[in-house]
């Protein structure tokens, strides 16, 4: 994401030394079949989306309110969040959801114990499943706080890491587990974010698909404008509005005299319910 942890070179070499959620249908059926006749309804943004470390203000989010983009991922907590959010508040949330705007909670929990870059939280095969229930529970109340209610997605920050490394990649997939069934027990919507040549590709491609999350949003910066044409994996994975495509970084944009460094996304999944 928006260097919240790395540099755009650091990014782009984890992403290449990785190496290059889901079941066929419409994500993750059982996502919401355990109680589905209390499931609010999915609410779908397709369209462009942004993400930028802090949640820019308000007067920068009517500016930016044009028609090129819909939508703006905001981190809301993780103890590996990299930028701090002064503007990031209840009051904030209502305000650029009445101005139109739609939002994608993402949260940076802890990361894997092989991965190179400097976390203040990392879980181990002991600890992932522990870790990721403490860390949805944390997500659930940090997206509750800002008036995203049940039935909102949230999106985890899972970044590079070598997925061939089957003991790190083993316990990554447990605690990617723990933390979506935690979000469906709370009523949430599982989300996750990574590249597609090591995190979403984990999960995309693992046998085992209890509790993966049923959408993602996979990093792969080929400036295309798309989440189907460059889909990487079986076409018959996350479809019915489960797909994020993060697919060029670090735009230095202005709009409406505010100037603002993003990473553009296509979208068509889901976004927060505000409420």
């Amino acid at each position: 994401m928006s260097r919240h942890r790395l540099s755009r070179k650091s990014r782009y070499i984890a992403w290449s030394a990785a190496g290059a959620v889901v079941v066929a249908g419409a994500g993750f059926a059982a996502q919401t079949s355990m109680a589905a006749g209390t499931w609010p309804a999915q609410k779908t943004y397709t369209g462009r989306a942004f993400d930028t470390c802090a949640a820019p203000s308000l007067s920068a989010m009517k500016a930016w309110h044009t028609g090129f983009y819909g939508a703006t991922a905001v981190y809301i907590g993780g103890k590996n969040r990299g930028c701090a959010q002064p503007n990031l508040t209840k009051s904030w949330v209502k305000s650029v959801n009445a101005t139109g705007w739609k939002l994608i909670p993402l949260y940076v929990g802890a990361q894997p114990p092989c991965q190179k870059s400097a976390n203040r939280e990392r879980f181990t095969s002991s600890t992932a499943v522990a870790v990721g229930a403490s860390n949805a529970k944390d997500a659930v109340a940090k997206a509750s706080a800002l008036g995203m209610k049940a039935g909102s997605p949230i999106y985890l920050n899972m970044e590079s890491y070598d997925i061939t490394d089957k003991a790190c990649n083993d316990a990554t997939l447990t605690y990617v587990r723990s933390f979506t069934k935690t979000l469906r027990n709370a009523t949430y919507r599982g989300g996750l974010y990574g590249f597609s040549s090591s995190s979403a590709k984990a999960v995309a491609t693992a046998t085992n698909k209890t509790d993966l999350p049923g959408n993602l949003w996979y990093a792969l910066w080929d400036k295309k404008n798309t989440t189907t044409t460059d889909w990487p994996w079986k076409p018959t994975q996350y479809t019915g509005h489960s797909r994020g495509h993060q697919y060029m970084v670090n735009s230095k944009e202005t709009r409406g005299g505010h100037t603002i460094t993003v990473d553009r996304n296509a979208w068509d999944a889901p976004v927060a319910i505000i409420g």
